[in-house]
């Protein structure tokens, strides 16, 4: 928690690296290229979380699927022991 906080109490401070900030966003014609990196830090940021929500749900359907294919099975009551 203590590290969230520190992120978000120096975000203007974070916003990208010295390279990317000052040598490319000044100049007019790199334009793209920082726009480049911004998509690109913002793609590989997501991707660890599309794969997991992605196999969760694959595995939370089959497993419904699963559920509603299986055969019930027949419990036979036992007797009780006096």
């Amino acid at each position: 928690m203590t590290v969230i906080m520190v992120f978000l109490a120096l975000g203007g401070d974070l916003l990208a690296c010295p390279t990317c900030k000052n040598g490319l966003a000044n100049d007019p014609s790199t334009a793209n290229i920082a726009r480049g990196y911004f998509w690109s830090i913002i793609f590989m940021m997501s991707m660890p979380f599309l794969i997991l929500t992605g196999l969760g749900s694959y595995f939370y359907y089959e497993i419904r699927k699963a559920r509603k294919n299986a055969v019930p099975t027949i419990r036979t009551p036992q007797p009780k022991l006096a």
